[in-house]
């Protein structure tokens, strides 16, 4: 393997963040992303499936992938005063199993997680590895929101 190895380790599980739910935010994303009536109108929503506004499950998984980003930093310090290298992202070759388990209601609070499950080698990409993980979201009272598999290009500095 590589020295990426160091880094991933399968099965451990990054707690990324958290982040509230305000139904502005929620309205706003809705109008542009996702205009369904229990995204964005609140007296419309308590009439619908869901009984209440709540949040488009894009709008959740768009925050799950902020707080990824917002969680690289703390990860490479982490990493950097370990001793290890801090590996070059590359693209992602998507996601799979997309699943929006509950609503996200105006006021949540979600808790994003990411867990490693497989690092490998790419042979026709040399120097390059895939990094498979587990992306999550649980709310407040933790239970889980969001859950999806996916993986991203990434290779050491030379």
């Amino acid at each position: 393997m590589t020295g990426l190895d160091r880094n991933f380790v399968a099965g451990e599980r990054h707690t990324l963040g958290s982040h509230r739910f305000e139904a502005d935010a929620i309205i706003a994303f809705a109008r542009k992303f996702d205009p369904q009536r229990f995204h964005v109108d609140p007296v419309a929503a308590r009439d619908s499936i869901f009984g209440a506004l709540c949040a488009s499950g894009w709008h959740t998984t768009a925050v799950w992938m902020k707080k990824n980003l917002e969680y690289r930093p703390v990860i490479e310090e982490r990493w950097k005063n370990e001793g290890l290298a801090i590996p070059e992202y590359g693209p992602s070759p998507g996601v799979r199993n997309l699943r929006w388990l509950r609503p996200v209601y105006a006021g949540d609070t979600i808790t994003c997680f990411m867990t490693t499950t497989l690092l490998r080698d790419l042979p026709k990409r040399p120097g390059w590895n895939l990094l498979e993980h587990v992306g999550e979201a649980e709310n407040q009272d933790g239970k889980p929101v969001l859950h999806f598999d996916s993986a991203v290009m990434m290779r050491l500095p030379e």
